[in-house]
């Protein structure tokens, strides 16, 4: 059973990020009644869903997995998933006045692409890849305030290298994202991204050795590093007390498309066995406190 496959860490980001909008007293639409913002201190999202996602990265068969959430602030310290993993941002501005927010702290994430449950036979009998443990950092910046007072256009990065000897690859994962509330109790996000990976990287995943190739029928082929993927994402997120400020329950959703590029397209486990376009939809109910 998987969690948190590739895109669903910008489900938990995303959720988390109406919380800018209506952080500060008085900032409230004028036929509001003010109301102070649980999101003015410390506060925690939970939740828990299901997803739906590739059996593997490049498969055209899907596999449904819960997709659980967490994402928070403590002194303006802000955490959340990061895949299946975590992140922190150490630099303690979350709560903050300022039209220009930076995020920078490292990141933990379990990588378990190839480990399990794949549904395709042929791709099976390339044996298992192990689980790799990336260890990185996250950073970036936000600015709000763009087209009215309450959207957000954040531009980061992620980092991250495999510990764990699973592929001894390095990762780099740029993206920016627009975020607006639509009301006291609708969010919505929209998101590109892209996806740059090392060679060990590609070899692991994509690449089809001697043995591999005697075992699956599948032609030789060594993949490189490059340019892996760029895909786009929207989020949406309801508030079911019909004001985001008090907390409480809330429904999300996510549906993300990407498009594996270069050697990751042409490895026979995509353009033979599976499909270059790749959709992952999630969603479930929250709660923030």
């Amino acid at each position: 059973m998987k969690i948190f496959k590739h895109c669903a860490a910008a489900l938990c980001f995303g959720v988390a990020l109406c919380a800018p909008a209506f952080a500060q007293d008085g900032q409230a639409p004028a036929d509001e009644r003010p109301n102070r913002s649980v999101f003015s201190g410390d506060w925690v999202t939970v939740g828990l869903g299901a997803g739906l996602s590739p059996s593997y990265d490049g498969s055209d068969q899907y596999d449904l997995f819960p997709a659980p959430l967490v994402q928070g602030s403590v002194k303006g310290i802000d955490f959340g998933a990061r895949g299946p993993g975590l992140y922190v941002d150490l630099i303690a501005d979350g709560n903050s006045e300022n039209d220009v927010k930076f995020l920078a702290g490292p990141l933990l994430r379990f990588r378990m692409d190839r480990n399990g449950n794949i549904k395709d036979p042929v791709v099976r009998l390339l044996g298992k890849e192990d689980v790799a443990i990336e260890v990185g950092a996250t950073a970036g910046v936000a600015f709000s305030k763009i087209l009215h007072r309450f959207d957000v256009v954040t531009i980061s990065s992620d980092i991250q290298w495999d510990v764990a000897g699973a592929h001894e690859g390095r990762i780099i994962s740029p993206s920016i994202s627009y975020s607006t509330p639509l009301s006291m109790a609708i969010f919505s996000m929209f998101s590109l991204s892209a996806t740059h990976v090392d060679g060990n990287y590609a070899d692991t995943y994509f690449s089809i050795d001697q043995g591999g190739s005697i075992a699956s029928g599948l032609p030789v082929f060594a993949a490189k590093g490059g340019w892996k993927s760029y895909g786009a994402s929207l989020l949406g997120a309801v508030d079911l007390s019909g004001d985001a400020r008090d907390g409480g329950w809330g429904i999300y959703g996510l549906i993300n498309y990407s498009r594996l590029t270069n050697d990751a397209a042409r490895s026979p486990v995509t353009s033979l066995r599976g499909d270059a376009n790749q959709w992952f939809m999630a969603g479930g109910i929250s709660y923030t406190f």
